[in-house]
């Protein structure tokens, strides 16, 4: 996968510095909270704190959602999973309620996170950092031999973790083991993800880089115990009858054949007879025509959103990406809606009616969700197109080598061969092929790169 470090320093990272510490208040975000009153709540009663938690994050993560602890159990195993009690922190109704209500999301910018909690609990008092205890709402799993979900129990508790570990450095055989099995039943469902690269942002020594890269296979492996306990969350709350599923309808029929056609002319004929899930996992990401493949795919991954039920389960159930019904229930110090799945689950496994707080929220929540999430989208492309814009300050009128990766009428993105930048193109082009552009336009201050193709 192509990675790209820009060096730069004195006034170019001098003004890159300030164009990127000014993206969050451009788009009205503030890391700062009003004064607000943090309590101090009791951990609960259920003390698990004899198992040997481990958490897997980014390096240098705080905010930590979530632990586990891994078995054999006979032929299968078992899963203890510990996601972060944040609600423990937040009084329904309370000033902070409502300001975790207007936020939605933790957005990640350049200078820093505006974070959804204040950094006193969701850095600290509600994360899963090593060595102390916390609150945890700990999901318990018995999974047979081919890591299919037999029994499933939910319990708030205490825990301890043992050990704040990195994609890069974990080392539990059982991880993999789990991860691969759970990623087998992925495919047999039908489940497929659109695996883009992912773009990263770092500020190291005052030399800023931008890296592109495929996500480690302990972050799949990761992945799969999140996307299990979804899975059971949203079982709970459809047999109960209420709750809040993250939905995605399958790709109709027209949209697959435009795909296939697509893919076809990209040099990647897509057989009939393999599911478009396996077909996207054969993609090598570091061949620019599969990459092209991949940003065509997008158009099978659209109308994702939440679905509010109570009552009568919904119409759409179904989360396509992952092949089942799915709700989001392991991000909770990051994700408003979390907070709210977690604690109908909890009230629902112990047999207990889900809390009026609850109940009377979940019609609001899909809209919340939507607007924060528009919003993290900006400020990851701003952030991403102003360092692009510093990347080639200098450099307009240069010639360039680049690949299209999605065409358009009378433009296209494209994808520079060095340095690895992405931007928009005029003129009228073949996704797949590779070009030669003009730089017309690297303007910092709008962060705005734009060529031309020769």
């Amino acid at each position: 996968m192509p990675t790209a470090s820009l060096r730069l320093s004195s006034p170019p990272a001098g003004a890159l510095a300030d164009a990127l510490a000014a993206i969050p208040a451009a788009l009205g975000l503030t890391p700062d909270f009003p004064p607000l009153d943090i309590p101090t709540p009791p951990l609960p009663a259920t003390d698990l704190t004899h198992l040997n938690f481990v958490t897997v994050d980014p390096p240098g993560a705080t905010d930590l959602d979530q632990a586990f602890v891994l078995e054999r159990a006979g032929d299968g195993y078992r899963v203890h999973y510990a996601i972060a009690a944040v609600g423990l922190f937040v009084e329904p109704g309370s000033p902070l309620d409502a300001e975790t209500q207007r936020r939605g999301q933790t957005m990640y910018a350049p200078a820093g996170r505006i974070p959804l909690h204040p950094p006193a609990i969701s850095e600290d008092a509600a994360s899963l950092l090593p060595g102390v205890d916390r609150g945890a709402y700990v999901w318990q799993f018995e999974l047979d031999a081919r890591a299919a979900v037999t029994a499933t129990t939910l319990t708030l508790a205490r825990v301890r973790s043992r050990a704040q570990l990195t994609y890069a450095s974990v080392d539990e055989p059982l991880l993999r083991e789990i991860g691969e099995k759970r990623q087998e039943l992925e495919r047999e469902r039908g489940g497929a993800s659109l695996t883009l690269p992912e773009t990263e942002i770092g500020l190291v020594d005052g030399v800023y880089t931008v890296e592109r890269r495929e996500p480690l296979p302990a972050e799949g492996w990761n992945a799969q115990l999140s996307l299990m306990t979804g899975m059971a969350a949203a079982e709970l709350m459809l047999a109960a009858g209420i709750g809040i599923l993250r939905t995605m309808p399958p790709a109709d029929a027209g949209a697959l054949e435009a795909f296939r056609l697509q893919a076809a002319a990209l040099g990647h004929p897509w057989e009939v007879s393999l599911p478009y899930g396996d077909f996207l996992r054969s993609l090598d990401l570091a061949e620019p025509s599969s990459l092209a493949v991949m940003y065509a795919a997008a158009s099978l991954f659209r109308g994702a959103g939440y679905t509010v039920f109570d009552g009568a389960p919904p119409a759409v159930t179904e989360q396509a990406a992952v092949g089942a019904p799915y709700a989001h229930a392991t991000a909770p110090l990051r994700r408003l809606v979390d907070r709210y799945v977690l604690a109908a689950c909890e009230a629902i496994a112990n047999g207990r009616p889900v809390p009026e707080w609850v109940r009377s929220a979940l019609p609001g929540l899909p809209a919340a969700m939507s607007a924060s999430g528009a919003l993290a989208g900006q400020v990851d492309r701003l952030a991403i197109d102003t360092v692009e814009a510093a990347s080639l300050a200098g450099r307009v009128g240069e010639t360039f080598e680049a690949t299209v990766i999605a065409a358009r009428a009378q433009s296209a993105t494209i994808q520079l061969v060095s340095p690895v930048v992405t931007a928009s193109c005029d003129g009228v082009l073949v996704a797949g092929t590779r070009i030669r552009v003009r730089l017309d336009v690297a303007d910092l201050a709008s962060a705005t790169v734009r060529f031309s193709v020769l």
